[in-house]
């Protein structure tokens, strides 16, 4: 049996992924352990322009966000977009060429990065091409292509000036900046296009480019990028923890089917597995106040995904924060951690952000009484 199932993927992007021989009582989602109001208050909707929007990432002083949304008339892929959260004003940060995603704001620095395939001089035939598909009324499946065309970009919010900061052949995406503004953790296949590949690897690269995905770390201007995993697999979705000392990630099995929340030491080191609900656990986030990290997992029904919290050391078993069905990920705490940004279709249509009060000291309580996770997994 072959179950398929609309997702978004890190970066924000609804894709269908299919599974072999899993059996269909597992979408069957069991009855919620508790109300979602418990931890969020006030939801409300706060990006609704566009065909589909989501991810979205916050200024140092909580008073900006920045993310990606299909809205433009003259590009059906998404591009990065500014939100001034006082006056509800958006503007676009990306140029309006090519494909973007994974936008980040510079703590330090008046820069937002961003990966971006502006650079590619097929970028305008990719955008006609997809224009007059979607005219023709023709639907197909939507799939993340991993272009290896996307490279990271800055956009300096006073000067207007674009930088590109990778050139190397390979997706380099999914980006974020350290705390103190100095290095960049992001994803990359490179290696799948610096070095001679077998038969077998150059058919995998055909047919799932995300196996080549590694952890990568360099400095904020491009320099010295060093690979940090060494895993096969995807890994991907990278976050530094308030300290500055760790990374946070998902790392996805060789199949590509189950994948779990880790940590590591910002040199690669002492790589820890947080979580293991043997289903999709992806999206993390670290808490300001270190002590917890948000991800997304669609353990309760596997099309419905749903958030969660875990404790830094992975000790206990996660706690569930959303209980509506349909997809909520991809969550992002302001700088105090007194609200919560997360991408969700509780609408009924596509991906759009939502933004709630989230109750800090009711999550440490639960974290608190939370059972050990189960040794037997």
């Amino acid at each position: 049996m072959r179950i398929c199932l609309l997702i978004c993927s890190s970066f924000g992007l609804a894709a269908w992924l299919c599974f072999p021989g899993l059996a269909d009582e597992k979408s069957e989602a069991p009855v919620a352990e508790r109300d979602e109001s418990e931890l969020l208050a006030r939801i409300h909707r706060i990006t609704y322009e566009g065909r589909r929007g989501g991810e979205g990432y916050f200024s140092t002083d909580g008073k900006r966000l920045v993310f990606q949304s299909e809205r433009d008339s003259d590009n059906p892929f998404y591009q990065i977009y500014l939100m001034d959260l006082t006056t509800g004003d958006v503007k676009r940060i990306s140029t309006g060429v090519g494909k973007t995603t994974c936008s980040f704001i510079n703590p330090t620095a008046p820069q937002i990065m961003f990966a971006s395939t502006h650079h590619d001089p097929i970028s305008y035939q990719y955008q006609a091409e997809e224009l007059q598909r979607r005219e023709s009324g023709e639907e197909r499946r939507y799939a993340w292509d991993y272009d290896p065309e996307f490279d990271i970009h800055t956009f300096n919010t006073e000067s207007g000036e674009y930088t590109r900061l990778t050139r190397t052949r390979g997706y380099d995406a999914e980006g974020a900046y350290s705390p103190d503004g100095r290095l960049i953790v992001f994803t990359s296949t490179r290696d799948a296009y610096n070095r001679e590949l077998s038969e077998a690897e150059q058919a995998r690269l055909d047919s799932d480019p995300s196996y080549f995905a590694e952890i990568t770390i360099m400095n904020a201007d491009g320099s010295d990028p060093r690979r940090l995993t060494h895993v096969p697999g995807y890994d991907g979705g990278p976050f530094f923890s308030p300290d500055g000392q760790r990374i946070v990630w998902r790392r996805f099995d060789e199949d590509g089917v189950i994948a779990d929340v880790w940590t590591m030491n910002v040199d690669g080191a002492d790589a820890r597995q947080i979580t293991d609900f043997q289903s999709m656990s992806w999206a993390p986030y670290y808490h300001p106040s270190s002590e917890y990290i948000f991800f997304a997992s669609n353990k309760h029904g596997f099309s419905n995904f749903e958030l969660f919290i875990v404790d830094v050391q992975g000790r206990k078993e996660p706690v569930r924060v959303t209980t509506t069905d349909g997809f909520d990920g991809l969550p992002v705490p302001s700088p105090d951690g007194r609200k919560l940004a997360w991408t969700s279709n509780r609408h009924g249509g596509k991906g759009q952000i939502y933004m709630a009060d989230w109750n800090h000291e009711r999550a440490l309580e639960l974290l608190e009484v939370a059972p050990p996770r189960n040794p037997e997994r």
